[in-house]
């Protein structure tokens, strides 16, 4: 919900070209101080408490936009600040309406910290790496029901409020309460069944080391007591502290984790040069901010769908083929799907409405497909990588690729973008340069696959062999 909702407000009031701005001086900054914060934390707390004092601050925030600064936005916004021509006029934009900035910023941040972060940290703490291959693919497609669900919910609310409600911006605020409203339950849910999950996951590693000290047992009677209380005892180790500083050293020194970054990377880049470009045809095309918003719910659907349906594909590629050929499944499809998208904005044009229409059709094609390729195939072969990973690497390292690895991708991407806007004054017309660019990333990306599979392949080995 929240993906659709920062793009209905900084798409509709600032257009789509603000998002190359803002994600450049906005959410790598912001990226950057969370991961600070989070690596600070992450010293001090344990895991379980890291996880609920990330996710609070989120549904705090939300909470507050949605019932008390959206409601005040003419109050807040400075509106008597003029804007410029030319692409300066979309950061100027942004100013003006700096409360939407904040949480487009916020989302962007939730985007690298809910799922990425937050979720498959948890999974990885409680799931073991033979048990990986079978469950995170189901895991992914159960995870596919919520971007279903919350188009089907954006679209349904949408559509009830513009019924009831002529007036655009109230219907617009009275969406925008009740989705935060069902965000709020959710997260409730996320909460309770995290403390459920790791129940569980406690009373099974007591089953385990208990039947582990009774085998040492009748192996040896002059095993200490001692010794035995150390068995049995979990999570009494004290944990190294690692400043963010040696985090990104081990980042840098570890070609393996360099590995990774670089597949996030390449997706962050890849996903951002075609979908900001759609966005902005979509925009034309529905230029209400309700309307963009029921669109993009439609959009979340398909998503949901089409990754739910890709899923038993992906899972047996893994299964059959392996690691490796999962992993460029998604890079490969990208590829192939962004040619029509290309073709369309460079030889279609925007000065019909036929023509934008086939554009905004494409590129929903485009961009659904992408998308469902990624939640179904490109993250579960990507969180199976840290497994075989210390603790420590998992917890910094996966901090530094996910969250400001992420966000670098994005805005890397979106970096390019402002150029071009600045420049041409639209970021369509720069669409055989972005063309150019997204092609060498996808090469890029198929060469750290190639690189990271067997050293995944020898890690997992000596994991199994450890264990």
């Amino acid at each position: 919900m929240t993906r659709d909702t920062k793009d209905a407000l900084i798409v509709t009031n600032c257009g789509a070209e603000a998002i190359a701005f803002l994600k450049v001086y906005g959410v790598v900054p912001a990226a950057a101080a969370f991961m600070i914060v989070y690596a600070k934390a992450a010293n001090s707390f344990s895991p379980r408490t890291l996880f609920y004092l990330t996710l609070a601050p989120f549904f705090l925030f939300y909470s507050l936009f949605a019932f008390v600064l959206y409601p005040l936005r003419n109050v807040l916004h400075p509106m008597h600040i003029v804007v410029p021509e030319g692409g300066m006029k979309y950061a100027v934009n942004l100013l003006r309406y700096w409360t939407f900035s904040l949480y487009y910023i916020v989302s962007e941040l939730w985007g690298s910290a809910g799922i990425p972060l937050l979720f498959w940290s948890c999974a990885n703490d409680v799931i073991k790496i033979e048990q990986a291959k079978r469950i995170y693919p189901l895991m992914s497609l159960v995870g596919n029901l919520g971007p279903i669900l919350s188009g089907i919910c954006m679209s349904a609310v949408g559509g009830w409020v513009s019924r009831t409600i002529l007036d655009d911006e109230m219907a617009f605020e009275m969406s925008l309460k009740v989705l935060t409203a069902m965000m709020m339950a959710a997260g409730g849910l996320v909460g309770g069944l995290h403390w459920y999950v790791h129940k569980i996951s406690d009373q099974e590693k007591r089953k385990e080391s208990t039947s582990e000290v009774v085998k040492a047992a009748v192996k040896s009677v002059s095993v200490k007591s001692s010794e035995v209380k150390k068995v049995i005892k979990v999570g009494k180790v004290k944990k190294p502290q690692v400043s963010l500083s040696e985090s990104l050293s081990v980042l840098a020194s570890n070609s393996y984790l360099r590995n990774i970054a670089t597949l996030v990377l390449s997706y962050g880049l890849t996903i951002e040069f075609t979908e900001i470009m759609w966005k902005a045809a979509v925009k034309k095309a529905f230029p209400e901010k309700n309307e963009y918003l029921k669109f993009m719910g439609r959009y979340s659907a398909m998503v949901g769908t089409s990754a739910t349906v890709m899923m038993f594909a992906g899972s047996r590629i893994v299964k059959s083929l392996g690691w490796k050929a999962g992993a460029i499944m998604t890079p490969a499809t990208m590829g192939l799907l962004a040619l029509p998208f290309f073709f369309a904005i460079i030889f279609g044009g925007l000065d019909s409405p036929a023509s934008l229409l086939v554009i905004v059709y494409v590129g929903l094609l485009q961009n659904v497909l992408s998308k469902a390729t990624k939640y179904a195939v490109f993250d579960p072969t990507k969180e199976m990588t840290y497994i075989p990973l210390d603790k420590d690497s998992k917890t910094k390292g996966k901090a530094a690729i996910d969250v400001l690895g992420a966000r670098l991708g994005k805005s890397g991407a979106a970096l390019v973008q402002q150029l071009l806007v600045v420049l041409l004054g639209s970021i369509l017309r720069g669409a055989p340069v972005i063309a150019v660019c997204f092609y060498l990333i996808i090469a890029a990306w198929i060469n750290a696959v190639n690189s990271l599979a067997p050293k995944f392949e020898e890690k997992s080995k000596q994991m199994e062999a450890n264990n």
